[in-house]
């Protein structure tokens, strides 16, 4: 084995492995800098055997990295980063972190696919390899594994990282003789270690497509790895249509042409197979509902075909929480199924560390990973959870996710105002950062009209200069001046001002900052 350090370059946490392949192990990682999660790909150290040949390769790696990050295309995860961290000697690759389901998990789900999902997930494969043909870059390692299906059922192509540049000035990184790819989706070129051209992909486009209408690989999974081999070299398929009824002929012998042994009797290029596909592809029907994802479904690809150019698919509605007492407190040594003891607080507290630090998006990973344990086990409105979900709300709102932070700090507002009362500070708070967050969403008619609400409650409670009262006053002048009436957000800014200079005093930043504004406003005015 080989050690993986916890953080890369000074700026890239791991933290969970997503995959591990002959050439290195993926993680899910933290980008310190940006606060986003990201796929990072750390190439095995122990290929590494020449310390004498390092900066060599490192060379060479950063060169196909490079190549690599020109395919741009979203079917592409986007490549963030190439670079070597030489104080840990490692390679590694900083690329775009997917949410989905891997093709091999849709396959074992639903085998065999309907042959809507076939052809929507190939066409979009054959619009990755096009473009990826291009650079020139062959992939040389196609299988269900190494495609991902995206919530929004956007197919992404993963692991062109160590795919082999077809640049004669370019020299490989691979090293000399050994083969890159699985043996159930191989071409008989590879196996005889000839060279490999973007004919190659497709033959292992044609095992993918066999897999999806069939249920099974092309040869029988029993077959050891020479097998395998052996069989893709030598032995003739039988095709689709033997294993599965009803199949369309021209996709039966599409598959055929792909899995031919001779590279030049397959389709010329990837466009040529799109172009096969398009006949089973879903129409357009923008209008069509868009099935929100259930939780735990499975991705469904013919969505950007059905669906072009639409929104990102509708959260699926919760369910009303079960009303509980508003005294109800669970014990904080309840057993909780999948987390430790004493989960909650390290994760609160952990959490709070890293909004201190700005890392919000980790922080909200961190709370993601125990708020739905916790809440099956003490209830969605238990005093734990709801400190849990209070807090992921501000961390989603300070690292600028308001469509994430909007709901979230409604429904929190309705638990405190069931358990607390109406007035309860706490339930205010939520309603009055909900309005923010509908306001950075560009609903300034319906971020106004919550404020307005808001603030007779507010001013009820606190009076018309408590703190929450003057920022809610000074936001909702905004949202005037940006609505276009001017004339009586001057009029509330006057009133903000003579408030904000009795409190606070004159040279304020909260009553200069107004002051600014409303000179603004003067001269904007004048004739």
């Amino acid at each position: 084995m080989y050690a993986i350090p916890d953080r890369i370059a000074d700026r890239y946490e791991l933290t969970d492995p997503i995959s591990t392949g002959g050439m290195g192990q993926v993680f899910r990682g933290y980008d310190t800098v940006l606060d986003r999660p990201v796929a990072v790909k750390v190439i095995r150290p122990d290929l590494v055997t020449r310390p004498d040949k390092y900066p060599e390769l490192a060379a060479r790696f950063r060169r196909e990295a490079r190549v690599t990050a020109r395919i741009e295309h979203p079917n592409v995860p986007a490549v963030y980063d190439a670079a070597v961290d030489t104080d840990q000697g490692m390679l590694y690759l900083v690329m775009q972190l997917v949410r989905g389901e891997p093709l091999a998990d849709l396959i074992a789900e639903q085998k065999p696919l309907p042959i809507a999902t076939v052809a929507a997930v190939a066409a979009q494969m054959c619009a990755a390899l096009s473009y990826a043909h291009a650079v020139p870059v062959v992939h040389r390692d196609l299988k269900p594994g190494n495609v991902m299906i995206a919530d929004d059922g956007t197919v992404k192509v993963l692991d062109f990282g160590i795919a082999a540049v077809l640049r004669t000035d370019m020299t490989r990184i691979t090293v000399t003789g050994t083969q890159l790819g699985t043996c159930a989706y191989m071409p008989p070129e590879q196996i005889s270690g000839g060279g490999v051209n973007p004919r190659s992909d497709l033959y292992s486009l044609g095992c993918v497509l066999f897999e999806m209408l069939t249920g099974r690989t092309v040869f029988p999974p029993e077959y050891g790895p020479l097998q395998q081999q052996n069989a893709h070299a030598y032995e003739v398929p039988s095709p689709p249509s033997l294993l599965v009824s009803g199949l369309p002929e021209d996709l039966d012998r599409l598959v055929m042409d792909l899995l031919a042994k001779d590279p030049e009797a397959r389709p010329a290029s990837a466009q040529d197979v799109h172009d096969r596909l398009v006949p089973h592809l879903p129409l357009p029907d923008p209008t069509a509902p868009d099935k929100p994802l259930p939780p735990g479904g499975m991705p469904d690809p013919t969505r950007p075909y059905r669906r072009p150019m639409a929104p990102r698919p509708r959260k699926p509605v919760e369910k009303p929480t079960r009303p509980l007492p508003p005294t109800l407190v669970e014990p904080t040594d309840r057993f909780i199924p999948g987390l430790d003891p004493g989960a909650l607080s390290e994760a609160d507290a952990h959490a709070q560390s890293l909004i201190a630090d700005e890392r919000y998006a980790q922080a909200v990973g961190v709370l993601d990973e125990v708020i739905d344990p916790a809440a099956s086990a003490l209830g969605t409105e238990s005093d734990q959870v709801v400190e849990l979900r209070l807090l992921r709300a501000t961390a989603l709102v300070f690292g600028g996710d308001a469509g994430r932070a909007l709901p979230e700090f409604t429904a929190l507002a309705d638990v405190l105002e069931r358990q607390a009362g109406r007035d309860d500070p706490r339930a205010l708070l939520c309603r009055q950062q909900a309005a923010y967050c509908l306001a950075l969403l560009g609903e300034t008619t319906r971020a106004l009209r919550a404020g307005e609400e808001l603030l007779v409650r507010i001013r009820e409670v606190g009076g018309d200069r408590s703190e929450d009262a003057l920022d809610l006053r000074q936001a909702i002048a905004m949202w005037r001046l940006r609505s276009g009436d001017t004339e009586r957000a001057a009029r509330e800014l006057g009133g903000l001002y003579d408030d904000l200079r009795a409190e606070y005093g004159p040279q304020a930043p909260e009553t200069l900052q107004v002051a600014e504004l409303m000179a603004r406003l003067s001269r904007r005015d004048r004739p």
